[in-house]
């Protein structure tokens, strides 16, 4: 809790900021706390589409939820984003978890 709690104060000055925003989400999922990491994950992604961690983790909370149509979506977003950023590991690790769910 005690980082969370950091977490948060560094938003309280800038709360725009996808990297402490995405830090908090995952920390969130680590206390079970999937609401909350979900909101941030969606915040961030609505805000800054180009945060391509972002997809992975959500994706895998809405595995976790039973959320599968959903968590497809997230993986052929993400896998968009990060073949157009030349970000060829996000695009390998979202396609893999994408097939682990598919097949």
């Amino acid at each position: 809790m005690e980082r969370i709690e950091k977490l948060k104060k560094f938003l309280e000055t800038s709360p725009a900021d996808s990297f402490v925003q995405h830090a908090l989400a995952l920390e969130y999922v680590k206390a079970g706390d999937d609401a909350a990491a979900r909101k941030l994950f969606e915040e961030i992604l609505a805000r800054d589409p180009g945060y391509v961690g972002s997809y992975y983790h959500l994706a895998k909370l809405l595995e976790r939820n039973n959320a599968v149509e959903e968590a497809l979506k997230v993986y052929e977003k993400g896998m968009a984003v990060s073949q157009k950023a030349g970000d060829p590991h996000a695009f390998g690790e979202l396609r893999s978890a994408l097939e682990q769910l598919l097949f």
